[in-house]
């Protein structure tokens, strides 16, 4: 049997992959092929906490989230179907420091966004009061509020990006997953499925943490650590309503972010590496109670009302991490008829919209709206870590 040909194959239909095959066909390709090892929206994303921020100190990322943010806010106008939603629970975002090193960071950061034309504000401790006030802010903090900003469901968008998609004429395969590239030389030319193989003019990997597959295709080291991380809905008679502004608390040891679940619930998780997987694994992992009560303890420091919260439920998700907590974007060296986008670290859902247009740009030749330098997987053996105010985490 012959191969299928296409001009262009996008391997993985997470919201990556899907705004990849979206922006593609809005740019006028019309034969795009999308593989998936299991169904869309079914992967890492799903397990996605949501939240929608500008507030990076890497330009290049405060770029992709302003652009990222105008598609969720009027996603359905964006993929032009009346049906389709983000679930954008616009509250805000919210940003405390405390400590010389962090407020500094923190005090850089929102000037900078300032000068990129985000709105952004310091606001003093009894401002943060009055638009969180199950929270105790403390002398000496630096606060941040970002109005435009607040969470969104990772499921709608990842299959709202799909159907739209398929409306322009886009073949996504489900339960076809890639187990090889096909090369001519050092050239890319398709992908092996079990199900057989399919030809391409170019490629496009958007695996996630499967990304590390890239290295047993090809002659090439894939920076890239799957990380399992924890996310616990705790429930106390002091609602955390869905008025409230997301929050991250730099003060905190695990620099715990934080936003409402369900109208009531408190959703919170930690800002720091999470648990290294040998290999890549999107099962659910065990949440100790020795993690919760640890967890726990650091939410009652900041939310009081909450030192006796009761455990409504705990799940976890898994981060492609690079080295730098920040994306690989673009040709790999040595590789032609490849492009790549992995290691978003907890980034990817956030940045899914801006993702995939300068991804979709590059693959047909076109300018990309923000520069995809800085993410070259180059940096890493060069020393040009992509690294912004806070240092390599999940803030950056």
């Amino acid at each position: 049997m012959q191969p299928q040909s296409f001009d262009i194959i996008v391997i993985g239909a997470g919201v990556i992959g899907a705004s990849v095959a979206f922006h593609l066909a809005e740019l006028g390709a019309k034969s795009i092929l999308v593989l998936d090892r299991d169904q869309v929206g079914s992967g890492t994303g799903a397990q996605s906490s949501g939240i929608l921020r500008t507030h990076y100190s890497v330009p290049e990322n405060v770029r992709l989230a302003h652009q990222s943010w105008a598609a969720f806010a009027a996603y359905a106008d964006y993929v032009d179907d009346p049906e389709a939603s983000s679930g954008l629970v616009q509250c805000g975002y919210m940003i405390a420091a405390r400590g010389d090193q962090r407020v500094n960071a923190l005090k850089s950061s929102i000037a900078a966004q300032r000068l990129m034309g985000i709105a952004v504000e310091e606001v003093d401790g009894a401002s943060a009061h009055d638009r969180l006030p199950i929270a105790e802010f403390h002398e000496h903090e630096l606060i941040g509020y970002e109005p435009q900003a607040g969470y969104a469901d990772a499921y709608l968008v990842n299959t709202g990006f799909a159907r739209a998609a398929r409306r322009r004429g886009v073949k996504i395969l489900e339960g076809v997953g890639a187990t090889g590239l096909i090369s001519n030389g050092s050239r890319v030319t398709g992908v092996r499925t079990a199900q057989g193989n399919f030809n391409a003019d170019l490629v496009i990997s958007t695996q996630n943490m499967w990304a590390l597959e890239l290295a047993q295709w090809l002659p090439c080291q894939v920076p890239l650590v799957p990380e399992r991380h924890l996310v616990i809905a705790l429930q106390a008679e002091a609602a955390y309503t869905s008025q409230m502004p997301v929050f991250k608390d730099l003060a905190s040891d695990g620099m715990l972010y934080y936003r409402s679940y369900g109208g009531i619930q408190m959703l919170v998780s930690e800002g720091l590496a999470g648990e290294a997987l040998m290999t890549p694994d999107n099962n659910q992992g065990d949440v100790s109670m020795d993690k919760v009560v640890e967890i726990g303890a650091q939410v009652a420091q900041r939310f009081p009302a909450y030192a006796e919260a009761q455990l409504a439920s705990s799940w976890t998700g898994v981060y492609d991490v690079t080295p730098d907590w920040n994306p690989v974007l673009g040709s790999l060296p040595g590789v032609d008829g490849l492009l790549v986008a992995f290691g978003f670290s907890g980034h990817g859902f956030k940045l899914s919209p801006a993702i995939g247009k300068v991804m979709a740009q590059a693959a047909l030749g076109l300018p990309t709206e923000v520069c995809l330098n800085p993410y070259r997987i180059e940096r890493f053996s060069e020393g040009q870590l992509l690294v912004g105010q806070y240092g390599a985490g999940a803030v950056s």
